[in-house]
């Protein structure tokens, strides 16, 4: 009984002899190399993993500025000509707009402004309250219009603050926690439950008599100065 031979090509050669110079055949030569190259992709894909930008829900900023105004007792065809129109045809020459929406209903006429991605919000916001402040056709017993910047703010926590104080005390301190969290980092807070507060102004009637003016006239004045006076 002779003995066999072992046949031509050894591990990583092919059936002539010859050793191949592929991918596959490096690594059936050198064992070592295809171990190595599946450490280097472990350790690369948990690199990546620790590095993934992961959240509940993506951050986002609506480039959108909102133009409203209240005209009590105009019905909607009135706003629309006397207010959302006009305000439309000044709003179309502000730079960098991608879109306009309006509405007009009894009372309060709305126009929404969409800017392009990448535009400098500031700017647009300026140009916005410029172009408003210009519009001089505003009828007589309309309001002055309220250019607010739409911001999204993402939830971070609700606390909830109880005890046997009085509302007051608990209003004080429900502050004290606001400024605390504003000096953190927290872009705002918001209050539930707590009833609104109120400035109580009182002007004696000698005083009134000298300006010439009634209690309902001081009031719309004041109220009128009020909502020139709020943010945005």
């Amino acid at each position: 009984m002779s003995g066999g031979s072992p046949p031509p090509g050894g591990q990583g050669e092919d059936p002539a002899g010859r050793h191949r110079s592929d991918l596959l055949g490096i690594f059936a030569n050198h064992r070592v190399a295809a171990n190595l190259l599946m450490l280097i992709m472990l350790l690369a894909g948990a690199l990546a993993l620790y590095r993934l930008n992961v959240q509940f829900f993506p951050t986002f900023e609506l480039d959108t500025i909102s133009v409203s105004t209240i005209w009590s007792g105009a019905s909607a065809e009135d706003v629309e000509t006397g207010i959302t129109i006009p305000l439309e045809q000044r709003l179309r020459t502000v730079d960098n707009l991608k879109e306009m929406t309006s509405s007009s209903a009894p009372g309060t006429s709305g126009i929404t402004l969409e800017f392009k991605e990448g535009t400098d919000i500031v700017l647009a916001l300026d140009q916005v309250k410029k172009q408003v402040d210009d519009f001089v056709s505003l009828p007589e017993d309309a309001e002055l219009p309220r250019v607010s910047h739409n911001v999204h703010y993402e939830s971070v926590a609700r606390l909830l603050i109880s005890g046997p104080s009085n509302l007051d005390e608990l209003r004080t301190l429900a502050r004290q926690f606001e400024r605390q969290l504003l000096d953190r980092g927290i872009d705002r807070v918001e209050f539930e439950g707590l009833p609104k507060e109120a400035i109580e102004i009182t002007v004696p009637s000698e005083q009134l008599h000298r300006l010439g003016l009634s209690l309902v006239q001081i009031g719309e004045r004041i109220d009128r100065r009020a909502r020139t006076c709020r943010p945005g």
